[in-house]
């Protein structure tokens, strides 16, 4: 029997050099520039940036940071909300080989500060509207890197304006070794402690993701899409990265307004685009529907959980004739599972659907064996698009990767015709508006209030926000304290979105008989709290 000839690296032929082979999240843009370097790559109100024009800004953004004294490696953190200024800054931080921190503008002062000092962030972009706040400002001035620049905004303090410190560079690309598995971006989600986590991505985990969503969704030069989700969070960023990629045209939204959405699907003819349910339920309540073509919507995608039987089948009838539920987290690189177009009315219920063309999905029990159809187990996932790990968290990172497969925290199962179906959260987090929110970070909030002897927080159904945080408090004996004091205490300590959308005062708490509160009762009991 033959033997089969030698592979080149048995032969002793070395693998190619970082250079020759790397891969960068940046690099795609300049790919889609040389093709097309007139096709329009993004839309911010007025402005419209051709592949070409974002390519060469991106090249000086990178080369900007670089001149700032940033090596390789090295930290940049944004604070900035969605606009074409943040995307060629990100793009930049990534072409020159540094690692992009993003923080979400929605959280706490207590949070920024914990990233910008656990990152060790040797700088920052910040919003030059945010630094009107004189909180932010404070803090930055006091904590804050010493090197930073102002997007969309003058030089502030000791922060210089990006435009004018991009504007002084050359169009000429500085070679970065930067390896596929080196880490591009450090995204910090909520943590079962109250602390943020860093999930740690390389640029092979975000490249690949890109390149699969384009295929998944069948993205190309043709597609124009919207972007409104915030760029910092992983679902939107990894949409706009697959979009570029596949040379498609992006529209930047800043924030949502049904009008505006609607009056941009029409001018701009968008064929791809992604919003939460509850976006979709105001376009399609809007006064003006009725008079709207939408007739260029060919794909609407949807994320953070299913919806209603009614509301999906009038917006297929009167919005777009496919839609599709992506899932994901920032730990596995979205998308992970899909429930497809022609899914959607199949079946009906708490549906994620099958595995995308990147990852391998299953279902699995505490000893780490693989269930079949029926079994209720976690939900676990492996492939490319997993993460590095948490940053300076060795035995959390290995407390997710155990039995060879990323733990999702999340409990699912199987139907008979291979369907995933979301069950329960076996973390104790609270899913809310696209946002994770642990518990015990608003427990231990509560408990500091001088009058709150006990507290425990729930995710309840909301309409709106698919899980309302809702927490529950018991007073220390002749202390006195209402939901508005308590509501107010928390928005003095939390995020916007962290913030209890009520809070109930209870006689006592529903306790286990070692003493710990037990929440199921009280999502049962409150279920229909936020019902119509």
């Amino acid at each position: 029997m033959p033997t089969s000839a030698p592979t080149p690296v048995m032969a002793g032929i070395a693998p190619p050099p970082a250079m020759l082979s790397r891969i960068n999240i940046g690099d795609f843009l300049r790919r889609a520039a040389q093709s097309d370097p007139q096709n329009i790559a993004l839309v911010d109100g007025d402005m419209r940036l051709s592949y070409g024009e974002l390519n060469r800004r991106v090249t000086q953004a990178a080369n900007a940071l670089l001149a700032s004294g940033l090596r390789p490696g090295a930290r940049v953190a944004s604070l900035c909300n969605n606009s074409a200024e943040f995307v060629v800054a990100f793009f930049g931080v990534h072409r020159a080989g540094l690692v992009w921190v993003p923080i979400n503008t929605g959280l706490g002062l207590d949070d920024v500060r914990f990233i910008l000092e656990h990152a060790e962030a040797s700088a920052v972009l910040v919003d030059g509207a945010l630094l009107e706040g004189e909180p932010l400002r404070a803090l930055l001035e006091q904590h804050g890197p010493t090197t930073g620049f102002v997007i969309e905004g003058a030089a502030r303090g000791r922060y210089a304006a990006f435009a004018a410190a991009c504007a002084a560079q050359d169009e000429i690309e500085t070679p970065v070794e930067a390896g596929d598995r080196d880490v591009a971006q450090i995204m910090y989600t909520s943590g079962t402690t109250g602390r943020p986590k860093g999930v740690m991505q390389c640029h092979t985990a975000v490249v690949m993701a890109a390149f699969a969503n384009a295929v998944e969704l069948g993205m190309n030069r043709e597609d124009v899409a919207n972007a409104v989700l915030p760029l910092f969070h992983c679902a939107q960023h990894t949409l706009l990265c697959s979009l570029l990629a596949a040379g498609a045209r992006v529209v930047l939204l800043r924030g949502f307004d049904p009008t505006r959405m609607l009056e941009v699907i029409e001018r701009e003819r968008i064929s791809k685009m992604f919003a939460l349910p509850l976006m979709y339920q105001a376009m399609l309540d809007h006064p003006t529907i009725a008079q709207r073509d939408l007739s260029s919507l060919k794909l609407c995608l949807y994320a953070m959980a299913p919806m209603a039987e009614t509301l999906l089948r009038r917006l297929i009838e009167r919005f777009c004739p496919q839609f599709m539920l992506a899932s994901g987290q920032t730990e596995m690189y979205p998308l992970t599972v899909a429930f497809r177009p022609e899914e959607q009315l199949r079946r009906f219920g708490p549906y994620w659907g099958a595995s995308s063309i990147l990852n391998d999905t299953a279902v699995m029990d505490d000893e780490g064996r693989i269930l079949g159809r029926g079994a209720v187990g976690e939900i676990v996932h492996r492939g490319p698009n997993v993460m590095q790990g948490y940053y300076k968290d060795p035995e959390a990172t290995e407390k997710a990767r155990a039995f060879g497969w990323h733990h999702t925290g999340d409990l699912g199962m199987w139907d008979a015709d291979g369907q995933l179906l979301f069950k329960d959260r076996k973390k104790d987090m609270i899913k809310t508006g696209g946002e994770n929110v642990p518990s015990v970070k608003v427990e231990a909030v509560l408990l500091q209030h001088p009058a709150v002897a006990n507290a425990a927080a729930v995710g309840l159904p909301h309409a709106r926000w698919i899980e309302a945080v809702t927490a529950f408090a018991v007073l220390k004996p002749g202390a006195n304290a209402d939901e508005a004091a308590l509501i107010a205490h928390c928005k003095a300590h939390l995020g916007g979105f962290e913030v209890p959308k009520a809070i109930r005062v209870l006689d006592a708490l529903p306790m286990t008989s070692t003493g710990k509160v037990q929440k199921q009762p009280l999502r049962e009991r409150f279920h229909d709290l936020y019902a119509g």
